[in-house]
C-alpha cells in the first residue's frame, strides 16, 4: 500500500474530487451502517417482507442496479425523494470534526467538489459535522447524476460537463476501486482510500475489487496526511 504520495504527481492538479461515503470520514466511524440499516427497513416495509429477506434483496439490487435506491425505482418505481429522505435519517454525531483534514483541503489550490452517490442533503450535513463544509466549491449529487449512480460512464460525463472538468488536470478520491476506472479513463489521477490498518482479511467488510487493480494509481489509508504531503510539497 502506498501510504504517502509523490507530491510531484500532484503539481498539474487543478480540480480535487472526492468520493464522501467512507472517503471524507474514515471507515472505523460506522456512518454508513446506519444508512444501511435503514435502507434495509426501507425494502422490508416496501415489499412486505422480513428484515433478512430484505437485505438480501438489498444487495442484490446494489450489486445489479449500482445503488439500492436504483433498483428499487427499475423495479418498483418507488419515489426517489421519499427514499433519499428515510435513508439519510441518521445520527451524524458519529461523525468526529476533522481540522486536520479541513486544512488540508482549504490549502489545495484550486476547485474541490463531492461527487457522491448520496443526496445533496446527506453530503452537507456530514461535511458539515466534520467541519470541512465551507471548503468545497459544490456538491455533485444523484440528483444532480440524473439518479444514475457511480460508476456509470453517464454520470461521470455530466460532473467533467457541467465543471468543465480537464481530466489530466484532476485527481479523483474514492472507497472503490470500480468507481475511479471512468476517472482513469478519462485521464484523471486516481487515488483509492481504504481503511486503517487496511489488511486483505478486511475483505467481509470492505469491498476491495480486485479486478479494477490497475485503475488505482494511489493507494492510501490516511486521507489527512496523504493531503498534507501534497500541501507541504507545494508551499
Amino acid at each position: 500500500m502506498i501510504a504517502l504520495p509523490d507530491p510531484a504527481r500532484f503539481a498539474h492538479v487543478t480540480d480535487w474530487v472526492f468520493d464522501l461515503d467512507n472517503t471524507l470520514y474514515p471507515h472505523h466511524s460506522n456512518l454508513f451502517s446506519q444508512i444501511d440499516v435503514k435502507m434495509t427497513a426501507y425494502v422490508s416495509e416496501l415489499l412486505n417482507m422480513s428484515r433478512e429477506e430484505a437485505r438480501k434483496l438489498q444487495k442484490e439490487l446494489y450489486l445489479e442496479y449500482g445503488t439500492t435506491l436504483n433498483g428499487l425505482m427499475a423495479r418498483h418505481g418507488i419515489d426517489p425523494d421519499d427514499f433519499l429522505e428515510k435513508v439519510h435519517d441518521i445520527d451524524y454525531s458519529w461523525l468526529v470534526p476533522n481540522p486536520a483534514l479541513g486544512e488540508a483541503i482549504r490549502t489545495l489550490p484550486g476547485r474541490k467538489f463531492i461527487f457522491t452517490n448520496g443526496d445533496r442533503g446527506h453530503a452537507e450535513r456530514t461535511a458539515r459535522q466534520l467541519g470541512i463544509l465551507g471548503h468545497f466549491d459544490d456538491i455533485f449529487d444523484i440528483v444532480a447524476a440524473g439518479l444514475t449512480p457511480k460508476p456509470a460512464r453517464a454520470t461521470y460525463d455530466r460532473f467533467v460537463d457541467l465543471y468543465r472538468v480537464v481530466g489530466p488536470n484532476a485527481v479523483m478520491f474514492e472507497d472503490l476501486a470500480r468507481n475511479l476506472s471512468v476517472p482513469k479513463a478519462l485521464g484523471m489521477t486516481t487515488v483509492l482510500i481504504v481503511p486503517n490498518n487496511f489488511e486483505p482479511t478486511f475483505s467481509e467488510i470492505w469491498e476491495r475489487d480486485p479486478g479494477y487493480d490497475d485503475d488505482v494509481d494511489f493507494v492510501t489509508d490516511d486521507l489527512s496526511a496523504f493531503l498534507q504531503t501534497i500541501v507541504k510539497a507545494r508551499t
